[in-house]
């Protein structure tokens, strides 16, 4: 069994950026965390570390066995966390919320920017392979579209059986549509579809390799 992280490399974990897992510490903490596969040297300049997909999952773990599946929460004790729709508690709207989407949207094109091979910003990145409902609701709302409140109108981000796929409830007609033209924009392929039982439409989106 792995050994879990020193106390000294747990901090440095829980403070790396919510979005793109930046890392920030001694060459020597970074370099730790680097040999045991729970952090990546960027190869450009200025040479970033960042969280591997491995600490990302004891990042959000708080010390206890990884969730396979995590439910969807709003943001809570200060981690910005994206809105996935139907949330019983969702955070407060106005100036400051928009202000951190704005900052996470840009956090995570920066980390696409550093991740993928060619610096593409336009195709989604590992991370978002590893988080596909928060990725899909990020896009969501920061192209300022209004997720479900607990019993209001408005997209649902889920989980879906099929791999790197999720899939879009709720809106339907044109608002749907354009759920649809916002995924595409920001790098994953879409594809609508009707509920057989329901009939109801929802998209079913994953994320674009080239």
């Amino acid at each position: 069994m792995t050994r879990p992280p020193t106390a000294a490399q747990r901090r440095v974990i829980d403070a790396a950026d919510p979005v793109t897992g930046r890392l920030s510490g001694t060459e020597a903490q970074l370099a730790a965390l680097v040999r045991r596969g729970l952090a990546f040297r960027h190869p450009r300049p200025p040479h970033a570390h960042f969280l591997t997909p491995a600490g990302h999952r004891i990042r959000e773990s708080a010390g206890e066995e990884p969730q396979a599946a995590p439910e969807p929460a709003a943001a809570t004790a200060g981690v910005f966390t994206a809105r996935t729709g139907g949330e019983e508690e969702p955070p407060p709207a106005g100036p400051a919320r928009l202000r951190e989407v704005r900052s996470a949207w840009e956090g995570l094109l920066e980390l696409r920017r550093m991740t993928n091979a060619d610096g593409a910003t336009d195709r989604p990145c590992g991370w978002e392979r590893t988080h596909l409902v928060q990725a899909a609701a990020l896009a969501l709302e920061a192209a300022g579209h209004p997720p479900a409140g607990p019993d209001g109108d408005g997209y649902r981000v889920r989980a879906t059986p099929q791999p790197e796929a999720v899939a879009v409830h709720g809106p339907g007609g044109e608002e749907l549509h354009a759920c649809a033209v916002t995924l595409e924009k920001a790098g994953w392929q879409v594809g609508e579809h009707t509920e057989p039982r329901s009939r109801e439409r929802y998209l079913l989106a994953s994320p674009r390799r080239m």
